[in-house]
């Protein structure tokens, strides 16, 4: 039906909306899953961090990732602002966690 010009009928909309859904809620648990591994391996970074005594926040690495992800988002045709926007969020529970780890106040000098 992608590409079709003409209506379809009540049954057959109703079926391509399950297709749809059913294609979306796939990706939102694979986004779920995948947001789990990478605050996995922030964890460890944070632990890592805390222990050497490092900041939680990496200004110079924020902005080689935004300006990657940007890029990255515009290569697959998604919106570069949202991408940032999204990654700037994961950012902040990613310094927050970290703060946490070394039991600072989050959004306090390191």
């Amino acid at each position: 039906m992608p590409g079709s010009t003409s209506i379809p009928t009540e049954d057959e909309a109703r079926a391509a909306l399950e297709a749809h859904r059913q294609s979306i809620d796939n990706i939102d648990a694979a986004l779920i899953h995948m947001l789990a591994e990478r605050f996995r391996q922030t964890q460890a970074v944070g632990e890592l961090k805390a222990r050497a005594r490092m900041p939680a926040a990496d200004p110079q690495r924020e902005a080689r990732q935004i300006a990657r992800l940007r890029e990255l988002a515009h290569a697959a045709r998604l919106d570069p602002d949202f991408a940032e926007k999204f990654l700037a969020f994961i950012i902040r529970e990613v310094i927050r966690h970290h703060d946490s780890i070394a039991g600072r106040t989050p959004g306090a000098s390191a």
